[in-house]
Parts: structure tokens; C-alpha cells; sequence
């Protein structure tokens, strides 16, 4: 679904992605690496693994966990409360085996350390809030707005664009073979309601990449650095959606545009609002571009009976 002329822009024409890869050398390239292998696995069926690189990318950047909700759901979708617990513990068990060396000697310093969730962002170095004032980006309010804001997007995702059986998702918690309707199978990313307004399948793609996406959205801060975080998802995002909703010229500017708003150094109030613009552009299409379609409508019948014409009469 994704012109071929869109991939060059991917591989060959980000300035930021080439200097994030090959000239600084951060850890986020490496995670991010992992995690399509994991994502790869789930597609092949092989969910054990599949989690245990999960966890693996986690160790070696958080900006992963972005990822979880859509992940929790994909395993509640396919196994159950019950048949997902197995897999979560894989997860946590590897986390226990490489920090280990760190929880025997130091492991509130550890957990505290790794797992700092509260830690303060530097307002010098933001993408993405750099037209607010600097005492509102470090205000904790501010932080707790945002986080109930990502909260209340996985929610109506999860509810709206992610659940596609006519069970409530409370239904998830059963065992797939307990349920009142049969679950329908996941799929890789066959996410258009294409099937005569059918209920469709949960796809494994758009639910990671979707789940993902919200969290950066609502980040408290994106530092440059961030940008492989989703930038090799962006082409799916777009063209996941029918171009009915929009263009294919239009989402080649989008692209553009998050990609000049990453390469503006150090970020400006124009550079980070077009970056929000453009985000919320995305969430829009993605919202809409998904919804299934109105169920068609049939006029009851008339009690009134046909007039009949001169001849018939």
C-alpha cells in the first residue's frame, strides 16, 4: 500500500536518522533493532520468543515499554488472562537475570536508577514542547496531564480501533476457547474493514505501531535522539489508512515536515507546534482512516399501500 518512492525517503534522505545510526551511537538504534526482531517473532507465531527480545529491548532502552499496552493487548486477544501470564513472566524473569549483579549488591539503587519514571528532561534539549514556558515543562501537573492524556488514548483505541469483536473487552480475559464469540485470528496488518462491515480481526502491526505512537506523542520530552523511536513506523502510520482519507501527496509533506522539524537544531516554537501539528494530522487519519463503516441502514416498511393508477383502479 506504501508507494516505492516513499521508501527512499525512509532509507536514503533523513539526515537525523543517519547521524543518530552511524554518528553518535546511541543505545536507541540498538533497541529499537530488537524490538522489530521481536515484532517479527509475533508475526511468525512465536510469542515466547517474541516477548523475550521484547524484554531484551527494554533492557537495553524504556522508550520500549511504549510499546506494552499494545502488546498486553495482542496476548490477552490470543491467550487469555491466563495464558498471557506465562509470557509476561518471561519478560520479568530476564529483566531479574541481567540486573542481577546489580540487585545483589545495590537493588533499591538499581530499580530507582533503571526504572526512574520521574526523572526531569533538560528544557535546552526538547523537540517537542520548546514553545512552552520552561517552569510548565517541569511542572509536575504538567507531567500528570500528560500522562492521563496517554492514558485516555490507549483507552479509546484499545476500545475503538484495537477491539474488533462484538464482545465487550472484558471478553479478553477469558480463555479464547470460552468465549460466547469465537475471537477472530490475529493478522498482520489487514487493518481496513474491507469485509462488507464484517467484524475484523485485531492486527498485530497496527496495534504495536498505534500503541507506540500515542506514547510519543504524549511524551513529557523528545530529545533528538528520539526520533528512531517511530520514524521507520511513519510510512505504515500513513498508508495503513485508504487515501480516500488522505492523499498520498499530502502524507509525503507529512513526512517532510516531522522530518524538518527533527533536523531544526536547537528546536524553535515554529519547529516544535508544526511537529504537534503533524502528530495530531497522524492520530486524525489514523482515527478515522480505521473506523468501520456505518452499518447500512433499511427503511422500515410503510403501512400505506401502493397507489394504485387509473388503469389498475
Amino acid at each position: 500500500k506504501v508507494p516505492p518512492y516513499v521508501f527512499f525517503f525512509m532509507c536514503c534522505a533523513s539526515y537525523r536518522i543517519h547521524s543518530i545510526f552511524v554518528l553518535r551511537l546511541f543505545n536507541d538504534p540498538v533497541a529499537m533493532a530488537i524490538l522489530f526482531l521481536a515484532v517479527n517473532l509475533f508475526l511468525e507465531e512465536h510469542w515466547s520468543w517474541g516477548c523475550l527480545l521484547f524484554s531484551l529491548a527494554v533492557s537495553v532502552k524504556m522508550n520500549i515499554l511504549l510499546f506494552a499496552p499494545g502488546l498486553l493487548f495482542l496476548l490477552l486477544q490470543r491467550f487469555g488472562l491466563l495464558g498471557c501470564i506465562p509470557k509476561l513472566c518471561i519478560c520479568a524473569l530476564l529483566q531479574v537475570v541481567l540486573g542481577l549483579p546489580f540487585l545483589l549488591v545495590n537493588p533499591l539503587g538499581y530499580l530507582t536508577r533503571s526504572f526512574d519514571l520521574g526523572r526531569q528532561f533538560q528544557f535546552r534539549w526538547t523537540v517537542n514542547w520548546r514553545f512552552l514556558p520552561e517552569e510548565v515543562f517541569q511542572s509536575r501537573a504538567f507531567h500528570a496531564a500528560l500522562l492521563l492524556a496517554h492514558l485516555a488514548g490507549l483507552g479509546l483505541f484499545a476500545l475503538h480501533r484495537w477491539h474488533r469483536s462484538k464482545e465487550s473487552i472484558l471478553a479478553l480475559l477469558r480463555d479464547p476457547a470460552q468465549r460466547k464469540h469465537p475471537s477472530p485470528p490475529l493478522t498482520a496488518n489487514n487493518i481496513l474493514w474491507e469485509d462488507g462491515g464484517q467484524q475484523g480481526a485485531p492486527q498485530i502491526i497496527f496495534v504495536l505501531f498505534s500503541s507506540n505512537f500515542l506514547g510519543v506523542c504524549c511524551s513529557r520530552s523528545l530529545h533528538y535522539q528520539f526520533y528512531v523511536w517511530y520514524f521507520h513506523t511513519l510510512p505504515y502510520l500513513l498508508w495503513c489508512t485508504p487515501t480516500t482519507k488522505l492523499a498520498h501527496m499530502p502524507k509525503v509533506l507529512l513526512l517532510g515536515v516531522i522530518e524538518l522539524c527533527w533536523n531544526t537544531y536547537p528546536s524553535t516554537l515554529c519547529s516544535s507546534l508544526s511537529l504537534h501539528v503533524c502528530h495530531g494530522l497522524v492520530l486524525l487519519q489514523l482515527w478515522y482512516g480505521t473506523a468501520p463503516p456505518p452499518a447500512p441502514h433499511t427503511p422500515p416498511p410503510s403501512r400505506k399501500p401502493p397507489a394504485l393508477s387509473k388503469k389498475a383502479q
